[in-house]
């Protein structure tokens, strides 16, 4: 049997039409973001999760937990490698906005 290929922006789409998943996937929001900053300050800086681990005096498994979600680092640990990848830290709150 031949497999049809889904599109997933059209697959987000219909799950956006969910009142219940918008909410939840707001809830997610936020580790999302720094997951995504993450990476991509560590990628620009040119360096590995090991590299970046021993500069915070960590291990590459707690680097790639955190890029992947699957733990919530704490404040002081994201400031610390923020100042790693030679970033500051920055938080606001902003109005919430609409995931549509």
């Amino acid at each position: 049997m031949k497999r049809k290929l889904v599109d997933s922006d059209e697959v987000l789409k219909e799950l956006l039409k969910s009142p219940i998943f918008r909410k939840e996937r707001e809830k997610l929001e936020p580790q999302h973001q720094l997951e995504r900053a993450m990476i991509e300050a560590r990628m620009n800086k040119g360096i590995s999760q090991r590299d970046l681990a021993k500069s915070i005096n960590s291990t590459q498994a707690v680097i790639s937990r955190i890029e992947s979600g699957s733990v919530s680092p704490s404040l002081n640990t994201i400031n610390r490698i923020a100042m790693a990848l030679g970033k500051k830290l920055q938080i606001r709150f902003v109005s919430p906005r609409s995931f549509q």
